[in-house]
């Protein structure tokens, strides 16, 4: 009953978070139909785009208090409710040629992904620990599925000139389903801080809170912190740069630069989807390492190798090297807690997702405003660098524990 509980709460999130993965690649990939139907300039794109940010903003620094104050799966409902509900309004707004509906969709997607992913990942976290083996690279998987899968229907609906409104209507659809038939297999109270209980003293109640302050004290977590950060940052700078990279940086197509970014993606999912085992087998910071390493052998190959195939190539590497960065430092993260005597693993992972994802809201406008003057090429020297100083904070993931246990296994 135990394990049929447990495999029954591992589905649930995996469609969970498949969830914003096919919703972000649907919004994506129809971006030029909605501007085009809208009749909309870059700078009013500019500005309906903003309410992505703001919700994202919003989202991402709320999320580690109310999963703290109300448990993960209520702001994963939350979360993903609002993403649900992002498709067709912003569906509605084009139909209705209203730039501020599309806008206050995008706020609403926004607003979901950055709080609802943060509860996602302390809920598989728990199921991490609770089933023994690693489950986040898995659960990463499958966003990364959902962008392969909506990026691929999305490309088929604009080569097909399918009605865009009806696109994101039907994913409202779909994705209402899932979260439908999932969210009651969560277990209620998964990252909430416990309740405290009688009269201490306030220095008491101080030393046993697991706030953001006494996190930010631990050098081993603002070290996974930062690795977390650089891997999202490799990975954010391809979701919403690299087609563009590949038309104006090295003269593809546009079609051809949507299919990188589907090549992309796939090489993400594969990854993810095969790292579990293999950071079982080897541990997370070498495999961190090697993944560090792939990532930025991909980046600087498409940043400085003038050869159109070979930046297509490199592309795999990025993917595969991106992919089981942020999921591996986010389960260190949360075992760091044992290594530090502690109790506050879902704190720990949170404190650790909110680091990654505000590099997924402020490394590609940076990027932007640097690419603007000196190329698209050459702003990859940015989470190049970033990738390069995370392989040198891999052994961070080698916690105490584990290293008494290569030891022993070595003798």
């Amino acid at each position: 009953m135990a394990n049929s509980a447990l495999r029954s709460r591992r589905w649930a999130l995996l469609a969970l978070i498949f969830v914003p993965g096919i919703s972000m690649a649907s919004w994506v990939t129809r971006t030029p139909a909605i501007r085009d139907h809208l009749g909309a300039s870059t700078a009013q794109m500019g500005l309906i785009l903003f309410g992505l940010s703001i919700g994202s903003m919003l989202g991402i620094l709320s999320s580690g208090a109310l999963v703290a104050r109300f448990g993960a799966r209520a702001i994963a409902a939350l979360g993903t409710v609002a993403i649900v509900a992002a498709m067709p309004v912003i569906g509605l707004g084009t139909l209705a040629d209203v730039a501020g509906l599309v806008a206050l969709g995008l706020f609403l997607f926004g607003a979901g992904m950055g709080s609802g992913e943060v509860a996602l990942n302390v809920e598989g976290a728990a199921i991490e620990a609770a089933g023994g083996k690693n489950f986040l690279p898995l659960l990463h998987g499958f966003f990364s599925l959902g962008t392969v899968i909506g990026a691929a229907a999305g490309i088929a609906a604009t080569a097909s000139d399918f009605d865009v409104v009806t696109h994101m209507l039907l994913i409202g659809v779909v994705t209402a389903g899932l979260f439908a038939v999932s969210i009651g297999r969560l277990p209620a109270g998964t990252g909430k801080a416990e309740q405290r209980q009688g009269s201490g003293t306030a220095r008491d109640e101080t030393s046993r809170a697991p706030a953001t302050l006494i996190l930010l004290r631990d050098r081993r977590l603002l070290c996974i912190g930062y690795i977390v950060l650089a891997m999202a940052l490799a990975e954010g700078t391809a979701n919403d740069w690299l087609p563009l990279l590949m038309v104006d940086g090295h003269g593809f197509a546009p079609a051809m630069g949507s299919t990188v970014y589907l090549v992309f993606a796939a090489a993400m999912t594969l990854g993810r989807f095969c790292g579990g085992a293999v950071v079982d087998r080897f541990g997370r910071a070498p495999i961190l390492a090697a993944s560090a390493v792939s990532g930025a052998l991909g980046l600087a190959v498409v940043a400085f190798v003038d050869v159109p195939w070979a930046a297509m190539a490199a592309v795999v590497l990025w993917g595969l090297g991106a992919s089981l960065g942020f999921p591996v430092a986010l389960s260190a993260a949360g075992g760091s807690a044992a290594e530090s005597g502690g109790a506050d693993a879902a704190a720990r992972v949170s404190l650790a997702a909110t680091i990654g994802y505000l590099a997924f809201l402020a490394g590609p406008p940076t990027l932007g405003l640097v690419g603007e003057d000196f190329g698209l090429r050459n702003a990859l020297i940015i989470p190049l660098v970033a990738v390069l100083a995370a392989i040198a904070a891999a052994p961070a993931l080698r916690g105490r524990a584990a290293e008494r246990e290569v030891e022993s296994s070595s003798t």
